[in-house]
């Protein structure tokens, strides 16, 4: 697979695996499937592999530590804290960024991945009670310490980028970014490849809506995108004939629609590193494929004129 730079850290794959879902939010899940899967990712190339804290209470990053345990030097592990939840309250969220709940966070990340150090630590969400200056300041320290090795953002703006990489270099931003959701495209990510900042777009198939096979009557009970606009009664007919315009490009080129959704993403520029997610190895290999192709100008205008900002 085609290699490209972590922003300030690591060459890695060119298309990472975000692992959340293998452990909440879509639907049913089976850790030894989860672990084949991501061992495949691993044999075929991908060497990012995103985590965080919350998902599943922890449980995500304790089956990430399973994978890693006889590969820990052979793959680049990010993870988040910063989003506070309650096991027995789900539903019930709030943020918190202050030094002591990141040290104490990155900390229990580490025991449960079971590593002395991980190659990308982000802040979930920004924290306004807290001073930026504050929650930067305690990530590089943790740098220095050697528990961490690159500092990231997650679900950003501009602004926000800029004032901490004025604090300390940002190694990465984690936003949503796909064909439906595009609003960093226009000014987020030039001036991230200019301050050589990695990109690493989440949920760049759209949540699963620019795939063929996703309709929204299949999803299970608990799969929490039956709460999503994208996923509502009233938006679905729009956006599957979107989808269907989608599907019509990517058979002129002989590939998947989700292929083809990829190939754009990655389009965007070589500091872009998406990390789709699946927990299935055919849906793994239909992803990964996505890297050898190369769209031309006009097919990238022509998605761009059938799926318009949201």
């Amino acid at each position: 697979m085609e290699r490209r730079k972590l922003g300030n850290g690591p060459e890695v794959g060119a298309i990472g695996f975000g692992c959340m879902g293998m452990s909440e939010f879509y639907g049913e899940t089976d850790d030894a499937q989860s672990l084949e899967t991501l061992a495949h990712a691993f044999d075929a190339g991908v060497t990012l592999f995103d985590t965080a804290d919350i998902y599943g209470f922890g449980h995500n990053e304790r089956l990430v530590g399973r994978f890693i345990r006889d590969k820990r030097d052979r793959v680049v592990i990010a993870t988040k804290a910063g989003i506070v939840r309650v096991q027995d309250d789900p539903a019930r969220r709030g943020v918190d960024n202050s030094p002591a709940y990141l040290t104490e966070h990155c900390e229990a990340s580490l025991a449960r991945l079971g590593t002395d150090h991980v190659d990308l630590f982000y802040l979930h969400r920004i924290d306004p009670a807290t001073p930026l200056e504050e929650s930067i300041g305690t990530l590089a320290r943790l740098r220095e310490a050697g528990k961490i090795r690159g500092i990231g953002l997650s679900n950003v703006t501009l602004e926000t980028v800029l004032a901490a990489h004025s604090i300390h270099p940002v190694t990465a931003v984690q936003n949503e970014f796909s064909l439906f959701t595009r609003a960093d495209q226009d000014r987020l990510l030039p001036e991230l490849a200019r301050l050589g900042i990695a990109y690493v777009p989440y949920s760049p198939l759209g949540r699963g809506m620019l795939t063929s096979g996703s309709q929204p009557g299949s999803l299970a009970d608990d799969d929490f995108r039956r709460n999503l606009p994208r996923f509502a009664p009233e938006a679905v007919a729009r956006n599957r004939r979107l989808v269907a315009e989608l599907e019509t490009m990517a058979r002129r080129r002989g590939v998947s629609p989700a292929q083809m959704a990829l190939a754009w993403v990655l389009a965007q520029g070589d500091h872009v590193i998406p990390i789709p997610g699946t927990k299935r190895v055919r849906y793994l290999d239909e992803n990964l494929a996505a890297a050898e192709i190369r769209l031309q100008a006009d097919e990238i205008a022509a998605l761009q004129a059938i799926f318009r900002p949201e």
